[in-house]
């Protein structure tokens, strides 16, 4: 016989095979200590108290002592802890596997869990620790199968063997597994049918489960016998899956089913229904019957939904209809729509109720008040929440745990403590906390926590200043009042009732009780004896106020009895004399001393009134004058050490009692030399200089610098120093006694004149310092005195940046010698001839027009000043250069005068000017104050220029001099600029040239 398998498309049954746990207690814990998740394991539909398990064993905590205390903070629905024992048991609420909302599309027993979270709690709450833990929900067997209805209709189609057969061997039920891990129920055909013999049948259909002990149910299956329909529709895919953003518009298309069907007509033509499919698959999808599309029907939440799996029917319209199904999954997408929520719940033992935390002011900062919880019902970045406390509020959030696996869209924090609490302060906080997600645009919310500070005797009496001084006098009578000392508590009740008492003070062991008393309600402090300021002028003593309070707290001040005094005492210099030292050039009206006098008294009989007292020999009166309130002694007038050094007054101080009293000190002023005399050089002038043979030996002496200093001391203590035309190293200078000595081997190319600028510094501060000019002609013998003298005077007129020394064509003739070594003969004594005929004529012309002594060269710079042409350079006997009228004067510092002239003649001293001195303050002999501590003067330094006959100190000075060929000139310190010019023979054709001054 032919056998025919046919689906139950209208019976679909899960056969869900359930195992009921019977264990004991016990046996249903275990632990997973990973990341500090406490995993447990429970059945359902239990009764209440039924242990789950113990935090404190699973995490290693010792109990007992009453010190650590558990907390549960979340899950306590269904589940509770002993506080002192951590033990975790159930309440009263039964558990239903089935209608927890979390387990409501869950059919692995392994994934439906309650979660629930427990702290662990420090001495008063000094410190927390959050844990998180899970129980998963068993299933028993506490659910009968169902079919959708108690009567089911399936047709099937007709067959027509010769022999018809029996009603119990037309049928057999067989169940198969699916792809999908579902069962199956088929019903077989296994005897003919016949639709004119007999057109239905109705069986009796039994499921059962695998429970124990195993719950089933039954259904009427009627079977309805039809003709033929050959073909079936057949689905292009059999699972269909497609993306859908949630929050999609109704009638947005998803996705369109195509069946087929090889039939024609009515057989051939294929409706689209939802098969097995749920309540919410049919209520937000819409599914077109005639085109098979896919569409939104109601907006889809992926907070609610986030996948969709469903079958769809394709049906033909035969008779009887041929079906085919195929598996439709659609996946929500997350969009961001969802703001943040923050849930704030209770921590530990800190109350919170209706949004209110009660904390005492004495919590120690850090301490947790409050646990945080912040979650996005979105996915991925959109659930990625950022959450702070706004405002300036001493509150700040910590995560409560830092466990890598917690969900980016679900976060726990404590709310901290983040300085003190002072109820007396600030009563209430407003915290409001934000919580800000990473979507784009980002969505953000807020929750506010209203944290209410509990007052504690926590604030000491408190005065009103810290230190209280009186002044009292003298000569009292035992018992009258002294002063008044008043404290107040920030407190209430008895914690603010105040008593008095006297105390040592810190810095004095001596107790107040003989002489001063108290009145330990009022404050009132007496005094017991007569005070005598001669003897003892302050007494200092502590009050001390204490509250009621338990424990009691204090405070306390101290209080200064000063005893007024009587003009008894008259007023007192520190020195009888007084010894000040102050340099010379000090501007008028500047410090040059200080006086300190003293009175012994106190208030107006102390206001001391200081005068220069006149006198007959000298006029200290009108010279000095003295500031009342410092004692500071001014000058009227500028010092200068060489008309005196030293001038000697008295001063009188009288104080402001009835009557006066009143006292004299003298005063002894001696003026200190200053720096403001630049060395002078006496040898050589500038216009010499000295002739060295090619022959000398290292370490012959070439010349001798000689200079001197007006100064003193370390102001006329001399140094030299080369610091310009001695390139090739050949000449050094003692620092100390001034000799040039030869250093260096002479060669050819060191013959010539050779200009060496010497520069003498004296060592005061700030230094002065002179440069001067001294020429070495490097010959065998003087042949020709006049060409060296326009060498010397030629160099007069060559920048002190451009070196002179030696031979300056002697590189240049090595190279010509060399080119005419290489010409052939012939051509050499034609050039030789040429250059005897030029030679010869030349010679002929400098005897008609040779250079005349004394005369200014027609390349000279400029012409001399106050020069007598008709007179020219006498030469004695020895060969040596008369004095020259053009370079006669003597160059020195000068100075501006106040109205901007300059000084006209050497011997003006530069001191007459008051611009020019600058006081300094020094250590003078025993006694004398150091004045540089208390005094400072504005006035500058003299202005220091260079003389009209003077070169150059380089760019720094910014100044065109002449040289002079007698003397030195001056500088102000520093070294001479050498610049880049370039010259040759002497001739300088650079912008910075000497140029003549009128």
């Amino acid at each position: 016989m032919r056998k025919m398998r046919t689906l139950l498309g209208f019976v679909h049954c899960c056969c869900c095979c359930c195992f009921l746990l019977l264990l004991p207690p016990p046996l249903w814990v275990s632990l997973a200590a990973a990341k500090q998740l406490l995993r447990y394991r429970l059945a359902e539909e239990g009764p209440a108290d039924i242990r789950i398990g113990n935090v404190a064993s699973d995490l290693g905590i010792v109990t007992g002592s009453g010190e650590v205390t558990f907390s549960l903070e979340s899950g306590s629905d269904y589940l509770k802890i002993d506080n002192m024992t951590g033990e975790l048991s159930t309440t009263e609420r039964r558990i239903d596997r089935e209608k927890l909302p979390q387990c409501q599309m869950i059919f692995d027993e392994n994934e439906c869990f309650l979660d629930f979270e427990v702290s662990v709690i420090g001495p008063s709450q000094s410190w927390v620790d959050l844990f998180e833990g899970r129980v998963i929900i068993l299933d028993i067997n506490d659910n009968t199968p169902t079919f959708p209805s108690p009567v089911l209709t399936l047709t099937v189609e007709e067959n027509r063997p010769a022999d018809a057969a029996a009603r119990s061997s037309v049928f057999e039920l067989q169940v198969a597994d699916t792809l999908d891990g579902e069962k199956q129920p088929q019903l077989i055909v296994k005897g003919a049918l016949d639709r004119e013999q007999r057109d239905s049948y109705e069986l009796s259909l039994r499921v059962r489960d695998g429970g124990d002990p195993a719950r089933s149910s039954q259904a009427i299956l009627r079977v309805l016998i039809t003709d033929v329909n050959d073909n079936s529709p057949r689905f292009e895919k059999s699972v269909y899956e497609a993306d859908l953003a949630e929050n999609s518009s109704p009638g947005t298309p998803i996705l369109q089913l195509r069946a087929a069907d090889l039939d024609v007509g009515v057989n051939g033509q294929i409706e689209y229904v939802f098969g097995a499919a749920t309540e919410s698959v049919r209520r937000l999808l819409r599914l077109d019957e005639t085109s098979g599309w896919l569409s939104v029907l109601h907006r889809i939440d992926r907070e609610e939904v986030n996948q969709l799996r469903f079958t769809v029917m394709a049906r033909d319209r035969g008779q009887p209809p041929k079906t085919d199904k195929a598996t439709v999954v659609l996946n929500i997408r997350d969009e961001n729509d969802n703001v943040p929520t923050i849930d704030i719940r209770k921590i530990g033992r800190i109350p919170l109720r209706d949004g209110v935390a009660s904390v005492a002011e004495d919590v120690l900062v850090d301490t947790p008040i409050a646990l945080v919880q912040v979650s996005d019902r979105d996915q991925g970045e959109n659930g990625v929440v950022t959450c702070t406390v706004v405002g300036d509020v001493p509150f700040q959030l910590k995560p409560a745990s830092e466990g890598e696996g917690e969900p980016q869209n679900k976060r726990k924090y404590f709310l901290h403590t983040s300085a003190p609490l002072d109820y007396e302060a600030v009563r209430d906080y407003n915290v409001v906390i934000v919580a800000v997600d990473s979507g784009s645009p980002s969505l953000s919310s807020n929750n506010s926590l209203l944290v209410r500070v509990g007052d504690t005797n926590d604030n000491p009496p408190v005065f009103s200043q810290a230190v209280l001084e009186v002044s009292f006098p003298e000569n009292n009578l035992p018992g009258e009042r002294v002063a008044t000392v008043v404290a107040t508590d920030a407190d209430s009740g008895k914690n603010a009732e105040i008593t008095y008492s006297l105390e040592a003070s810190p810095l004095s062991s001596e107790a107040p009780g003989g002489i001063f008393s108290i009145d330990p309600d009022s404050g009132d402090v007496s005094v017991q004896a007569v005070l005598d300021r001669e003897q003892r002028d302050t007494y200092e003593f502590q009050v001390t106020a204490r509250d009621k309070g338990v424990p009691s707290l204090q405070g306390s001040t101290t209080v200064v009895v000063r005893v007024a005094d009587r003009n008894d005492n008259e007023p007192r210099f520190m020195q009888d004399v007084f010894t000040f030292y102050v340099k010379e050039n000090l501007q008028p009206n500047s410090p040059v001393g200080m006086v300190t006098v003293m009175d012994f008294d106190k208030g107006r009989n102390a206001e001391l009134s200081l005068s220069i007292q006149p006198s007959d020999h000298d006029q200290a009166a009108s010279i000095f004058s003295i500031e009342n309130d410092t004692g500071t002694i001014f000058s009227t007038v500028s010092f200068d050490r060489e008309q005196q050094t030293s001038y000697t007054f008295k001063v009188k101080a009288v104080d402001g009692g009835e009557p006066p009293r009143s006292a004299t000190a003298t005063v002894s002023l001696f003026v200190m030399d200053e720096n403001d005399n630049a060395p002078t050089v006496t040898f050589p002038s500038n216009s010499s200089y000295t002739v060295l043979p090619p022959s000398s030996n290292m370490r012959t002496v070439v010349a001798t610098v000689v200079a001197t200093d007006a100064d003193t001391g370390l102001n006329a203590d001399l140094n030299y120093s080369i610091i310009g035309g001695n390139p090739f190293k050949l000449f050094e200078i003692d620092p100390a006694s001034g000799v040039v000595s030869l250093v260096g081997k002479l060669a050819p190319k060191h013959y010539g004149l050779h200009r060496l600028v010497v520069q003498v510094n004296d060592s005061g501060q700030p230094p002065q310092s002179t440069t001067a000019l001294l020429h070495v002609f490097v010959n065998e013998s003087l042949s020709n005195a006049t060409v060296v003298e326009s060498q010397v005077a030629r160099s007069l007129h060559t920048p002190l940046a451009q070196d002179i020394a030696g031979d300056p064509s002697y590189e240049l003739s090595k190279q010509r010698l060399s080119i005419v070594i290489g010409v052939v003969a012939g051509i050499m004594i034609v050039i030789l001839l040429i250059l005897v005929v030029v030679m010869a004529r030349y010679c002929r012309s400098k005897g008609k027009h040779g250079y005349e002594a004394g005369k200014k060269d027609h390349e000279d710079f400029f012409t001399p000043q106050q020069h007598d042409k008709a007179k020219k350079p006498k030469k004695d006997k020895k060969g040596k250069k008369g004095k020259q009228p053009l370079y006669s004067s003597i160059v020195t510092v000068e100075a501006s005068k106040p109205n901007g002239q300059r000084y006209d003649s050497v011997n003006e001293k530069l001191s007459d000017s008051p611009g020019m001195g600058r006081y300094r303050s020094v250590n003078g002999g025993p006694g004398s104050p150091d004045l540089a501590r208390h005094y400072k003067s504005s006035s500058p330094l003299p202005t220091v220029q260079l003389h009209p006959q003077s070169p150059t100190a380089g760019k720094k000075h910014q100044a065109v001099q002449d040289l002079p060929p007698a003397n030195t000139f001056v500088g102000a310190g520093d070294n001479i600029s050498i610049g880049s010019d370039h010259c040759s023979e002497y001739s300088c054709q650079a912008s910075s040239k000497y140029s003549k001054q009128v």
